[in-house]
């Protein structure tokens, strides 16, 4: 386990002291510490500087406590690096930060304890999911505990369980989490928390009226499905969420090439974020109505898949041409926007893994975010500063719309131009909402390319707490 409350301790377990230092602050430590400890440390060579560590010894030749050079910047990743690297025991941070920085620092070292280990060989059997790596995992895992303060235990608890369900299904592959496995990570959810939940499921999409998610996913095997989830009281505020749900893109007849699908199977990493949301909204009995709705499909090829210049319909009564198969994910989530906005909703926010534009402008580790109440977006990059979980707000720059015109269709989904992609998508994705309702779009992601402390390499929330922040600001 990453994690021991203190309630939990056994009496007379032994736990070892965390101190964070600076250069500044290890004259004050030295200062208190016996003189064997000081002449110790000061052999040692530690100088606080970030990465360094020493063991500080007992004088019967235990470990009292642990010190380590405090990090330059920020607070959720001071911790990242113990969790593999220090000896099997159980830990507690020992430091005058506030709250919310232990708060943040104890989530950093749940993150790096994070192993996906579903298909790793253990005792001669597969494990079951991948998770929060318990003591004594061998091959880097985390052997040591970190011991929460009373007033943050249940807070990072749920962050963590929140980003680890988004790593495990993002991490899942589409072999094990196709449409099917998707609604029932739903399911799961809703059962959980006592929400209700629903699935409608192939050719039932046509006669329901969702008609693009259909047309995306009917090539698979796997029958498409929109999934929708809702809790909350009727009088409560509605809040919409919507998540990109294409458990595996082949690019359709617009096929990939075999680089461009080696990650395709968090595609579904939208669908994930909306649904990690929805669960810290219900566990904080957020005073807020929850609509989720995630479009879950295959894009594949097959006999009857969508071609290039057909043009379909949408619930919106919207004709999109589709100039290109592989941007599909704007195309299942112009239904799902659609119905949110009919329910007249005070906010909707949708999560998806929609393009490439918005890596090449941001990088991989900043997701745009969108809005058509420009202080909306803003309200949520200042949470996500606030908590470590930075966003970008980008313009829905309306001379662009020209950039997706039809001569034969209402709208194309392929932009004529690549330049300015993830504004383009965004804008065809806003043609779908009304303009009475407030409306987010983040293009996240959902993945870290290279293992660093905290964000092992996989699925990744990006956006999530952020979005959570700001969330719990406007409604409680």
């Amino acid at each position: 386990m990453s994690y021991l409350s203190a309630s939990d301790l056994e009496p007379g377990r032994r736990v070892v002291a965390l101190h964070p230092l600076t250069p500044d602050t290890l004259a004050a430590w030295k200062s208190a510490a016996s003189p064997t400890q000081r002449a110790w440390v000061e052999d040692s060579g530690f100088r606080a500087r970030p990465g360094q560590r020493c063991a500080v010894p007992t004088t019967t030749g235990g470990v009292e406590a642990w010190l380590f050079g405090r990090e330059k910047e920020g607070w959720l990743y001071q911790l990242a690096s113990l969790p593999t690297e220090l000896p099997e025991g159980v830990y507690r941070l020992e430091s005058d930060w506030s709250r919310g920085q232990r708060a943040q620092a104890a989530l950093g070292w749940g993150l790096a304890a994070y192993r996906f280990d579903r298909y790793k060989k253990s005792n001669g059997r597969l494990n079951g999911h991948g998770n929060a790596a318990p003591n004594g995992q061998a091959n880097g895992a985390a052997r040591a505990s970190l011991v929460l303060d009373a007033d943050v235990d249940d807070e990072v608890r749920a962050l963590l369980a929140a980003q680890t369900l988004v790593r495990d299904l993002v991490n899942t592959p589409t072999e094990h989490l196709g449409p099917g496995e998707l609604a029932d990570a739903v399911t799961r959810e809703a059962d959980a928390f006592d929400a209700e939940s629903s699935i409608i499921t192939g050719d039932e999409l046509l006669t329901r009226n969702f008609p693009a998610i259909h047309a995306v996913g009917r090539a698979s095997s796997r029958r498409p499905r929109l999934v929708e989830l809702r809790w909350g009281e009727p009088d409560a505020p509605l809040v919409a969420l919507v998540g990109k749900g294409v458990c595996f893109d082949t690019g359709g007849l617009d096929l990939k090439t075999s680089s461009g699908m080696a990650l395709m199977k968090k595609d579904m990493g939208g669908a994930a974020h909306a649904l990690a949301l929805a669960r810290l909204v219900m566990q904080h009995d957020l005073p807020v109505r929850l609509l989720l709705l995630i479009p879950a499909v295959e894009n594949s090829v097959s006999g009857n898949a969508y071609r290039p210049g057909d043009v379909i319909d949408t619930r919106k009564g919207l004709s999109v041409e589709i100039g290109n198969t592989d941007a599909e994910g704007r195309v299942i989530l112009s239904d799902a926007l659609a119905y949110a906005c009919e329910h007249l909703p005070d906010l909707v926010i949708d999560f998806a893994t929609l393009t490439g534009a918005a890596r090449i402008a941001l990088g991989p580790d900043l997701p745009p975010i969108f809005s058509n109440r420009a202080e909306v977006a803003q309200a949520i990059q200042r949470a996500g500063d606030e908590v470590e979980d930075p966003l970008w707000t980008m313009p829905l720059w309306q001379p662009y719309r020209r950039q997706f015109d039809s001569p034969i269709a209402d709208l194309n989904n392929s932009a004529k131009s690549s330049y300015g992609g993830c504004i383009t998508a965004a804008l065809f994705l806003e043609s779908f909402v009304e303009q009475n309702v407030p409306w987010v779009h983040i293009d996240t992601f959902a993945w870290n390319e290279a293992n660093r402390p905290g964000r092992p390499m996989g699925g990744e929330a990006l956006g999530l707490r952020a979005v959570f922040r700001y969330l719990r600001g406007r409604y409680a």
